[in-house]
């Protein structure tokens, strides 16, 4: 049952977290919004957000950058209330929203000057800059076009060069990934990654929950509440109780072998994934697949397979919401 959102540990490395929010609301006269978020981004880390559209994940980025004041609770980032920062502070936040900001009438590198300026940079000293962030997001040759000539995929892509043009230590990013083809996408999360090893630290929401794997820390979000903040791996043993098995005998297992199969590996739940297949949900996969492979081979019972199921993060992410709604959790 998920009712408390578990704090992800702030890595070693660091002595304060980047983001920390204490019961964190911000309530529209709709009803919607988001409600009593408490939540720790260790520095130095990809933080993903995942949640379905509505859910709160713009809301909750822009009370982060200090854009929306909270109706209820606190947000420190780096070390400050992101609603007081100085300029010299609020230089070292990147943003990229989910909306464009993109100025139509202007070129793809007049809008990334126009982005560096805003941060101090002359139109000299940012160039190299400005060609290393054209280069990362694919547009090098389109400079000298308007930003009504290129496409929205395009236009999504100089957004995200105009998030990093001045360099930043803390990194907003808003579906990123929206409307982009996946090889561009994986291109955009090597280089996520990449500025993560270099201690920036990367709070990225997204509606592609296959995005999760790329993470340091997920935190799932649902009906503007967050459910809990895990590990990719630790969100799959929370969704599903623990380490899933597949096996796959030569003959239909029978009733009698799958209750000595699941008594043997102490498995919470088995389930027939077909008429010869059989799916366990034990403690730690490491250590109950050599102990069951070698108990069916004494036995001489053949299996065609045996391995650790991963479950798409599709499937771990509605197996979470879902609980949570039928438990009566929505947001009232």
């Amino acid at each position: 049952m998920v009712t408390e959102p578990v704090i992800a540990p702030v890595a070693a490395a660091h002595a304060e977290p980047a983001v920390v929010a204490k019961g964190l609301s911000k309530l529209f006269p709709s009803g919607d919004g988001v409600r009593d978020l408490d939540l720790e981004v260790p520095a130095g880390s990809i933080f993903g957000f995942i949640g379905p559209s509505g859910s709160g994940k713009t809301t909750t980025v822009r009370m982060f950058t200090g854009i929306v004041e909270p109706t209820g609770g606190s947000v420190e980032v780096m070390g400050g209330n992101p609603a007081n920062f100085d300029a010299a502070t609020r230089a070292r936040l990147g943003y990229m929203p989910q909306l464009s900001v993109l100025y139509p009438n202007l070129s793809v590198d007049e809008n990334l000057r126009f982005f560096s300026a805003l941060y101090g940079r002359s139109a000299r000293k940012s160039r190299s800059r400005r060609e290393e962030v054209l280069r990362f997001v694919e547009l090098e040759g389109h400079e000298h076009k308007r930003i009504t000539e290129i496409s929205g995929g395009m236009q999504r892509r100089l957004s995200l060069a105009a998030a990093l043009v001045h360099d930043p230590d803390m990194i907003f990013l808003d579906e990123p990934t929206a409307g982009i083809d996946p090889v561009l996408r994986r291109h955009f999360w090597d280089h996520f990654i990449a500025l993560r090893d270099e201690g920036r630290t990367l709070f990225v929401t997204t509606q592609y929950v296959g995005e999760a794997s790329h993470c340091d820390y997920v935190g799932v979000l649902a009906d503007g509440r967050l459910l809990l903040v895990e590990t990719p791996d630790g969100l799959r043993r929370e969704a599903f109780g623990g380490d899933v098995l597949d096996i796959e005998f030569t003959i239909p297992p029978g009733e009698a072998l799958t209750a000595d199969v699941q008594e043997l590996v102490a498995a919470s739940s088995s389930t027939p994934t077909s008429v010869r297949g059989l799916r366990l949900v034990v403690e730690e996969a490491a250590v109950a697949l050599p102990e069951l492979t070698t108990w069916l081979a004494a036995r001489e019972i053949e299996i065609t397979q045996a391995e650790e199921y991963l479950p798409p993060y599709d499937d771990v992410f509605v197996e979470l919401v879902e609980r949570y709604r039928s438990n009566g959790q929505e947001a009232s």
